[in-house]
Parts: C-alpha cells; sequence; structure tokens
C-alpha cells in the first residue's frame, strides 16, 4: 500500500472524508531535486558545444549539422522539462530562463534538420547577413538579460551566467545582422565562459544536495551558502526537511 492510500484509509476510518460538504484536506508530501541542476548542466553541454565551434575550436560548415541531435535533445528537451518542474517549485527565474532557452534549442535542432533536408540552404554563421537569425539573439539577449536583472537578489553566480549569455547573444546577433564571422567568433568566446558558469553553477547545487552541505560556494546572499561546510537551508523537524520521506533513489 503506498504511503498516500494509507492516508486516505485513516481519513476515511476516522470519519469519512466529507464532512459538512466539505472534502477534508490532505497534504501530500512530494520531495522535489532542484530542476536547475538538469537545466543547467543541459544548457551547459549545448552552449559549449556550440560555441566552441563558433569561436574556430574545431569542425567546419557541416559541424551545425552533426551537433543539432544532441543540443535539440540535452539542451532541449531536458531543458525545457527543467523549466516546468521549475515551475512546480515556484522559481519564477528558473522557469522563464530554462523554459526560453530549451525551446531556442529545440528550435535550433528544427532550423538544422531543415537545413539537412535542403529545405533551407547551408550559410555559415556570419557568411553573409542574417536578418531573420539576428531577430533570434536580439530577443534571447533581451530576455536573458531580464532573467539577469531578477537573478541579482538570488543567485550572483547566476546572475553572471545569465549576463554573459545575454552579452554573447547579443554579439552573436550583431554577427548574423551585419555578416561578420569576427563578431560571431568574439560571441563563440563569450558564450564558452557562459557554458563554464552555468556548468560550475549545476555542480555546486549537486554536490550540496548529495553532501547535505555546500561543497562549492553557490553565489547566493546568505554567508552560510558560499562557505564550505556551511549549511543554507536549516533542516526542518527531521535531517532530510521532508517528515516521513525517505531521502534519495
Amino acid at each position: 500500500m503506498s504511503a498516500t492510500e494509507a492516508r486516505r484509509v485513516v481519513t476515511v476510518e476516522k470519519g469519512g472524508e466529507w464532512e459538512d460538504g466539505f472534502a477534508r484536506p490532505r497534504v501530500v508530501l512530494q520531495p522535489i531535486a532542484a530542476p536547475s541542476i538538469l537545466g543547467l548542466y543541459g544548457f551547459a553541454a549545448a552552449t559549449f558545444a556550440v560555441a566552441a565551434h563558433l569561436a574556430g575550436w574545431y569542425g567546419n560548415s557541416k559541424t551545425p549539422g552533426e551537433l543539432w541531435p544532441f543540443a535539440l535533445a540535452f539542451g532541449g528537451v531536458a531543458q525545457l522539462l527543467a523549466g516546468m518542474w521549475a515551475y512546480r517549485v515556484r522559481d519564477a527565474v528558473a522557469t522563464a530562463m530554462h523554459g526560453a532557452w530549451g525551446a531556442f534549442w529545440i528550435a535550433f535542432g528544427i532550423h538544422e534538420l531543415l537545413v539537412q533536408w535542403g529545405k533551407i540552404p547551408l550559410v555559415p554563421a556570419g557568411k553573409e547577413v542574417n536578418g531573420a537569425m539576428a531577430m533570434w539573439f536580439f530577443t534571447l539577449a533581451a530576455i536573458t538579460a531580464a532573467g539577469a536583472l531578477a537573478a541579482v537578489a538570488e543567485n550572483l553566480i547566476l546572475f553572471a551566467t545569465l549576463a554573459t549569455l545575454a552579452a554573447g547573444s547579443f554579439l552573436l546577433a550583431i554577427g548574423h545582422g551585419v555578416g561578420s564571422t569576427g563578431w560571431v567568433k568574439l560571441a563563440g568566446w563569450v558564450l564558452v565562459l557562459a557554458a563554464v558558469l552555468a556548468y560550475y553553477l549545476a555542480t555546486a547545487m549537486m554536490m550540496a544536495a548529495s553532501a547535505g552541505k555546500v561543497v562549492l560556494p553557490l553565489g547566493k546572499p546568505m554567508k552560510e551558502a558560499n562557505k564550505p561546510g556551511g549549511q543554507p537551508v536549516k533542516p526542518i523537524e527531521l535531517e532530510w526537511g521532508e517528515p516521513g520521506v525517505k531521502k534519495g533513489q
């Protein structure tokens, strides 16, 4: 018998589920791991792979066609799911950022698939003016900059990640807008930095969740959140903060 069914039986035995025309309230505990760990890793991996190519570290004009399945699945689907789970835990910044960038990576994957099918011509980033692609990144830059401002009160490392991401998106928009490979390469370097910051933050969050204490500074305003061994979240009743719920898998 599940815990939910057990609570239901107890409620019925004590006098029924309804009283005076109203249903008896029941609280079902459902512990949720921080969804931004998955979202940040998905973003970091997809962004690093694509941005390193834009920066000229590896690959050729056909490389985006080889990267799109990974970017769509990990940067797109996984991150979009993280955004929806962030909605459930009432994290407005994570919901907006993971949702927006998850949708972008899915769109990027569809775009590259259309290129592979010959529906859209293959034009390497910055080789010629591409106003439509420039609008993609101007829009993303504006949304991400807003997220960075909102993150200031929440997490300074997240702010740095989003601010760098917004700057890289803006530079990439310029590169597409004027048809300049120089701007595109500069954008690639900045976006690589954003990916590294996202990777660090996801790792710090995962280690804190696993160890039950701070291992790497989390970037939050609280002193305890940036001191190795600190416990920024005080436990409630039991060690894991969820009475009657086992922690882990």
